[in-house]
């Protein structure tokens, strides 16, 4: 108790019960998979870049607290839309009253909504475009091909885009796992912000090959080359915020292992979820851990954990205390 800072010592004092003990119980575990040599992977689903996890998911992965990302397209560029765009943002707190006239003058305005936060067409969304097309034609022209998160990361590294940082870049979780070159999965970033700029481009001509940028496919065959590499000497766990495709695609590597290819496969040595789907509306992203164990994914002795709450409120909290803030 005594190493622990005061975030931590705060949650430890208060969260003795229900979703907040699941929270402790999670953390705790994280840092237990952590200290028995343990890797982590993380995925983010929703909109938790625009939520700025950034804040506290950049140091997590400073301090090697995480080891691969699987995240939605969307969460993969909003990061980089805050980094550049801002001071431009506006948030707008009486969302639940907007009429839908409000909504349509957010629209001439080119001010897309994320729930009470509208990012600024312009100054992210095509800011992002002309750095992202000019990579995609020079990699198009050349026959390079790459995932969209190498693209971001190329971006990044170019530093073409420094000059219009309007945060602290240490606030930024993308900065920072191009700094790590941190292993990353993008499963069906076509459906994403960027992802419809590059198939524009490609009707357009201005891309002629498709597979300029890799695909699904292929992130699932990297995605079991990295889980079998690391799984060799550490156990990887899974931390998953939210549900869909950011965590159901590469909790699957362990099963398509198993029982496709007939390849020996660890087990997940740790799984959390912080959720909030029904389980009895036949919601996968609701499922309970357990249900894990039928798919061949989870094991009977896994530390399994799930806490039932608002990911934009828990998931700082917990990377506070693995943080030992």
């Amino acid at each position: 108790m005594n190493s622990l800072g005061p975030i931590s010592k705060f949650i430890r004092h208060n969260y003795k019960h229900f979703n907040a003990a699941a929270l402790v119980d999670a953390a705790e575990g994280y840092k237990q998979h952590m200290n028995q040599g343990g890797k982590m992977m993380i995925t983010l689903a929703g909109a938790m870049s625009t939520a700025e996890l950034g804040l506290t998911l950049a140091e997590m992965i400073r301090q090697d607290k995480v080891h691969l990302i699987s995240c939605t397209g969307a969460n993969l560029e909003e990061d980089v839309f805050n980094l550049v765009a801002h001071d431009h943002y506006e948030r707008v707190p009486h969302y639940r009253h907007l009429s839908a006239q409000d909504e349509q003058e957010l629209l001439n305005r080119h001010m897309n909504r994320v729930t009470d936060t509208c990012i600024p067409e312009a100054e992210a969304m095509r800011r992002i475009e002309s750095v992202m097309l000019n990579q995609w034609t020079q990699a198009d022209q050349s026959g390079e091909r790459y995932f969209p998160h190498e693209f971001f990361y190329r971006a990044l590294r170019s530093g073409s885009l420094k000059q219009h940082y309007q945060i602290d870049p240490k606030n930024s979780w993308m900065l920072a796992a191009a700094e790590k070159n941190l292993p990353m999965i993008v499963p069906g970033w076509e459906d994403a912000t960027l992802g419809n700029m590059y198939s524009a481009a490609c009707m357009r001509g201005d891309i002629k090959k498709v597979h300029t940028v890799r695909t699904g496919i292929e992130y699932m065959i990297q995605m079991a080359e990295f889980y079998q590499g690391i799984t060799q000497q550490h156990s990887l766990g899974m931390f998953q915020i939210g549900g869909g495709i950011a965590g159901d695609f590469p909790i699957c590597v362990v099963p398509m292992l198993h029982q496709d290819l007939g390849i020996h496969a660890k087990l997940w040595g740790y799984f959390a979820q912080i959720s909030d789907s029904t389980t009895s509306y036949g919601s996968y992203s609701g499922a309970v851990p357990n249900e894990k164990i039928t798919w061949g994914k989870l094991g009977i002795e896994t530390p399994k954990f799930i806490v039932e709450s608002d990911a934009t409120i828990v998931a700082p909290l917990i990377f506070s205390y693995v943080l030992n803030h």
